[in-house]
Formats: C-alpha cells, structure tokens, sequence
C-alpha cells in the first residue's frame, strides 16, 4: 500500500476500499458495502458477543457515541435498545449520511445527532447505556468527555467503551502513529496512557466495574480472529508449538495467559475496553 495524504476521513477509507491488498481490512474494519450486509456482520460477531455480556439485561434507552458508520447502533437497536447515534461527520460512505441509510433500510429506532462528545446535545439523566466504540482517543479533551457521558447517563446506568489505544510512555505514540494503517491517509489517529483513561472515567464520577486487558476478551483482539492470535503466539513459541494450541483453548489457561501476557505487553497502541456504571 502507498500512502497518499488524504483531506478527509471519507476520502481515507474511500482510497482504502479502491485498493486490491487492503480488502481484508476493509472487511475488519466494516468499511464494506452493502451497510446493511457490514452492520449484520458486526452484530453477529465476536467483539459484540463479548460486548453483549456487559449491556443491561432490561433494554433501554443508549447513545452510540462517535457512530461512525452505525454498526453499533445497529447491534445495540438488534438487542431491542431505542438508539441515538451520535455522529459529527456527515459523511455518506463514513458518517451520518450513512447511518441514514442503514435505518431507512431496517426500520430500527434509531435517530441521529450530528455532534461532537465534548459537549453532548441531550438532557442529564438522558440514557440507560452510553456506548463508545474506539472513540476516546479521539477526543480533544478526554476529561471533558468522561464528564458530559456521566452527565446524560442515567443514575445506574452503564458506560461501555471499547477498543481504546494505549500506549506505555509519550515517546511510543509517533511509533504507534507510523504504523496505524490509516493514520498515514488522513492523520486523525490518538492513544493515551492507560492511567488518563482510568483517571479520566473515575474522576468523572464513575464507578469502574471492568478493565479488559488487550488479550482478555475478543474484543480488544484486532486485527486477530481468536483463532489467528492463537496460531501467532503458537509461533512465538516453537519449542511448545504440538502443546500451545490446545492449551490457549483452554478458558482458564487463556485467562490466566491474558492476565500474565499484560504485565510484558507493551505494544504503541495496544487495545484496552472499559466498564463502568453511574453509581445510584
């Protein structure tokens, strides 16, 4: 892949999807049309699997936060949840023109508002669930932001963010930013230290119920499907290669490995998710 500097985020994936080496992200990251084929994929997944463990088990009301495309809202408003996706971008390929479309086509209740997070267009007390996906390393202000998602959720209600890039020191961000796959197209791309995530959600008064370590949940996998992070670990680890594999299949072995594998894990720009409620 070459790079070439890009305007926009629509114009990035739009370069992305035009090139023949790249289709597997392009499928990974659902920048895949039809929408409607992309969004059901997303729903059916893994990560959303995982996800689906912590949402309320009473539907309610939600907010996607940074929707991007709407596959979120789509899964959340498939888990019965009345959805409002939050998008500033109003793009027809990357924003809210193409949420539009993917809710015209399902009938499913979700709304749109074209807003940034910084500063959230609903009432206090608005939500049961606020949902972010790969979204709070974006923000110009990630206090800020922590605040006002605080602010519209519900007392009791649940803040789930997931798929946060993290990296050990400052001086990892410019590595982690050379080798994103679209930073290169249009910038844009962010990571904090996992301190300023955890800081910033408890000081804006949440209590945090879960931190989902990189190899912890399916969640934080990517680009990896459980099954290629096993086989890449397996390789890591020649001499034990005939063992690894079923060893990793192991729910306890995997959980044990995954808590370990974090204390050395210091890859710029490793996944992180978040789980935290507004106490009553």
């Amino acid at each position: 892949m070459t790079a070439t500097k890009l305007d926009t985020w629509e114009a990035a994936v739009q370069w992305l999807r035009q090139q023949p080496d790249q289709q597997k992200l392009v499928l990974d990251a659902y920048y895949d049309d039809p929408i409607l084929k992309a969004a059901e994929r997303y729903w059916r997944s893994g990560e959303w699997g995982a996800i689906r463990e912590f949402l309320p088990r009473a539907p309610g009301t939600a907010v996607d936060i940074g929707a991007g495309r709407g596959i979120a809202s789509y899964a959340l408003a498939k888990e019965g949840f009345e959805v409002t996706a939050l998008e500033p971008d109003a793009s027809d390929l990357v924003g809210a023109g193409a949420i539009r479309a993917l809710f015209n086509e399902v009938h499913l209740p979700i709304s749109i508002a074209e807003e940034f997070s910084e500063k959230l267009p609903f009432s206090d007390n608005a939500f049961d669930v606020v949902f972010a996906r790969a979204v709070l390393h974006h923000t110009s202000d990630l206090s800020a932001a922590c605040r006002e998602f605080f602010r519209v959720l519900k007392p009791g209600g649940r803040f789930i963010a997931v798929r946060e890039h993290v990296i050990s020191s400052e001086r990892d961000l410019p590595i982690f930013l050379d080798r994103h796959p679209l930073h290169k197209l249009y910038g844009g791309e962010n990571a904090f230290l996992l301190k300023e995530y955890q800081n910033s959600i408890v000081s804006a008064g949440f209590k945090m119920e879960k931190l989902l370590m990189p190899l912890e949940s399916e969640i934080n996998f990517a680009p990896y499907t459980p099954a290629e992070l096993k086989a890449q670990i397996a390789m890591r680890l020649p001499f034990f290669a005939r063992a690894v594999p079923a060893l990793l299949n192991s729910r306890s072995v995997w959980t044990i490995f995954s808590h370990i594998a974090a204390k050395f894990d210091r890859r710029p720009g490793r996944l992180y998710s978040f789980v935290a409620t507004r106490p009553q």
